[in-house]
């Protein structure tokens, strides 16, 4: 029996164009190397050096919350501006000569060491310790919006600038004070003389920030109130706050600074976390046996995978499997080692049955069969020279 090469159906036409598959061939290279590019990108980002954070206010910023436009425009006058981040620096600058303080921050800052300082003082926003740095001035309890407001008062300083982008603190000074640029029932701005010069009281520093320096009068009330021909003093925010110094702690370990009793609580915690896994925690009995629900049995299992092979027109694979079997079976019975090649096993095999080599040799280790029936040919093939071994 000869087993034909499968051919191809008259009129068989293949697609053309491209399809997901080769889409994805011919371009998975760009789009590799594309996700490798911004993975790249993205871990620059991430492990390159953090940028600098804004500073509020201060003279040495360029980015928008920050003065250095205003710190320029000073130096371009004459006035000298000095950085300062300290009560020490600053009672240093101001024993050099008559200067101007300018208070952007005291969250570091001892405010009645400050408040000790002499010279002018103009305090901006709401700094802590307002009370100490500019007394008789009261704040009520509700902040003004921050939008350009008219002067309205007579303070030059003030009435040169015009509008100004003012808000914040809603400020009342005390007899003798000088308020502009209402707000409410107070005003954002109060000046007022005391013991050793002139305090000036803002109620929001937003039109001293590069950001708004430029918009209404902005950079004129800055330059008219700092810009007094006297050094400014420019105290800000350090960089890195200042180490407590807690007294009588010094030399004292974690374990010194805990109540004596909580020992005893960590203790009681484990004890009640160990009896609550002992009373809650699952008890594990022996292995139960139990029967299969369902026994399926090899012909089921042969007609079920037979079925899939025709579902799917698997008939190489089939007779793929219909060969191994049948050489496996044969190999023993016709005396040969399960590594025999396949000359022996055809020689062996007509020899025994009979049959012409060259279709032995077809029905074991030719083409698959074309269709259904040159399977069913094939298998009946095989089970023929199976029974004639057995018989002999």
């Amino acid at each position: 029996m000869s087993v034909a090469a499968p051919q191809s159906p008259p009129g068989q036409s293949y697609p053309t164009s491209p399809t997901a598959r080769s889409a994805w061939r011919s371009s998975r290279m760009i789009v590799l190397l594309g996700g490798l590019v911004v993975l790249i990108a993205v871990l620059g980002v991430l492990l390159g050096p953090a940028p600098a954070p804004a500073r509020y206010l201060d003279p040495d910023d360029t980015s928008l919350s920050g003065s250095k436009a205003l710190a320029e425009l000073l130096r371009d006058r004459g006035v000298t501006v000095d950085r300062v981040d300290s009560v020490e620096a600053a009672a240093a600058k101001a024993a050099t000569g008559n200067r101007l303080l300018l208070v952007t921050d005291t969250t570091y800052v001892d405010e009645l060491a400050l408040a000790r300082i002499p010279g002018d003082r103009v305090i901006v926003g709401g700094v802590l310790g307002l009370e100490a740095l500019a007394p008789g001035v009261r704040t009520e309890p509700e902040q003004a919006r921050t939008r350009s407001r008219e002067p309205e008062c007579a303070l030059p300083a003030a009435t040169a600038a015009g509008s100004a982008y003012l808000g914040g603190l809603s400020l009342r000074g005390p007899s003798g004070a000088t308020a502009c640029y209402p707000a409410g029932d107070g005003h954002t701005l109060v000046s007022f003389p005391y013991a050793s010069g002139v305090i000036t009281v803002v109620g929001d520093g937003g039109f001293m920030t590069n950001q708004r320096l430029a918009e209404d009068g902005n950079a004129a009330l800055a330059l008219n109130l700092i810009g007094t021909g006297k050094p400014v003093t420019w105290l800000v925010r350090p960089a890195t706050p200042p180490p407590l110094d807690l007294p009588g702690e010094r030399g004292k370990s974690m374990y010194d600074l805990m109540p004596g009793n909580i020992r005893w609580a960590v203790y009681m915690a484990i004890i009640a976390v160990i009896v609550t896994a002992f009373w809650r925690g699952r008890r594990l009995g022996p292995v139960v046996t139990e029967k299969l629900p369902v026994i399926v049995r090899a012909s089921e299992t042969v007609e079920g995978r037979g079925r899939l092979y025709r579902a799917r027109r698997a008939r190489e694979r089939a007779a793929d499997a219909l060969r191994a079997g049948t050489i496996d079976r044969l190999t023993p019975r016709l005396g040969l080692a399960s590594g025999a090649g396949r000359h022996e096993i055809v020689a062996a095999l007509a020899a025994r049955t009979g049959q012409d080599a060259q279709q032995v040799g077809a029905a074991l280790y030719g083409p698959p069969p074309a269709d259904d029936a040159g399977l069913v040919g094939l298998a009946g093939y095989l089970d023929f020279m199976e029974r004639q071994i057995s018989e002999l």
